[in-house]
């Protein structure tokens, strides 16, 4: 087989002309310490060596890389796929270049990547938590060498990290809210990990809402696990397997919705005549589903936007920006479900 032909170096041109690699370097880059006659023999001699730079060399001896560092949980997710998007497209107007990395769920993954995006020098990092992340060790290490740090989305509030978000709380509130104005009081929570700030949040805006209105919801209709399809399929399961049912729930994410959608077909328990549902989430599928699921419509792309429009003014030093938290506010998307209590559901006392 015939073998590749090898990169011509710094140290190879400088050999030939008999000068350092330092100069012949400076020469490139057309540095005012070296002479004209110099330059144009390094210049030559490049030419006919076919010599091409290594970018990747320049930017680890340059002051910036002008590269950002981006790890995320999943890609098969209709929010960050949108806010994904956005930071591409965001960064690529700012002559910035991502470098993307998926953590699946795994907190030792999402530890290895950061380190090795660390390793390449970016310039910053925007990152997006697993759902089994406990320890925030590594991300003190980020702050503590000064690299500039945005958690979105999925976040670790406390760290002295700016955190951009969509307005859980309030979002869960106005939505359980929207449900007890429409007849609703015995509800249920199917909610991901408390660990997670979206978990947490969400169900502190559903109890925040109840609460208003004097509603205590059965413990048993309240179950936790993770923000999965597969989850609100197995917490459904738990729920039918009880023997009670609520009248309402409300799921922490979309795809825990469509989990238990899933699992209230496979048990004959239509929704939403016999069992109404709603979500923090929705996806452009929701129209193509029956049925549609009432739900909270969050700013995926604004949302990844602010978060590389912040870290881009940290890695700059503006004096305008500060470490701080960002909910972006959300609305209810109206669909099929929870358009009102119908007569067919019996109140549970």
């Amino acid at each position: 087989m015939k073998q590749s032909k090898k990169s011509v170096t710094l140290q190879d041109m400088a050999d030939r002309l008999g000068i350092s690699k330092v100069s012949v370097s400076k020469a490139l880059r057309g540095h005012t310490d070296i002479g004209e006659t110099t330059r144009q023999k390094v210049l030559a001699l490049a030419a006919e060596l076919g010599y091409r730079p290594n970018p990747i060399a320049q930017k680890l001896t340059a002051k910036h890389t002008r590269t950002i560092g981006l790890v995320v949980p999943k890609i098969a997710h209709h929010f960050l796929t949108r806010a994904i998007d956005a930071i591409y497209r965001a960064a690529n107007e700012e002559n910035y270049e991502i470098i993307m990395m998926v953590s699946e769920e795994d907190a030792a993954l999402e530890k290895t990547h950061v380190q090795t995006l660390l390793s390449m020098r970016v310039d910053g990092l925007l990152i997006s938590v697993t759902e089994q992340t406990r320890d925030p060790e590594i991300f003190q290490q980020v702050i503590a060498h000064n690299t500039p740090l945005v958690f979105f989305d999925r976040v670790i509030p406390g760290l002295g990290a700016s955190c951009i978000t969509s307005a859980d709380e309030a979002g869960a509130t106005l939505l359980v809210n929207c449900a007890i104005e429409k007849g609703y009081r015995h509800f249920g929570h199917i909610g991901g990990y408390q660990s997670v700030s979206i978990g947490k949040q969400r169900y502190k805006g559903f109890n925040k809402a109840l609460s208003i209105h004097n509603i205590s919801p059965h413990p048993d209709h309240i179950l936790f696990g993770g923000f999965s399809r597969r989850d609100g399929y197995k917490a459904m399961s738990e729920l039918i397997k009880q023997g009670s049912l609520p009248e309402i729930i409300f799921a922490v994410t979309y795809p825990v919705a469509l989990g238990i959608l899933a699992c209230a077909r496979e048990n004959e328990i239509s929704i939403p005549e016999e069992l109404d549902l709603v979500c923090f989430g929705s996806s452009d599928y929701n129209d193509f589903i029956s049925p549609s699921i009432t739900g909270i419509t969050q700013p995926a792309a604004e949302i990844g936007e602010l978060a590389l429009a912040h870290l881009l003014k940290l890695i700059r030093g503006d004096e305008d920006v500060s470490i701080g938290d960002i909910a972006v506010p959300v609305q209810i998307n109206h669909a099929e479900t929870c358009i009102h209590k119908t007569s067919s559901r019996s109140d549970l006392d």
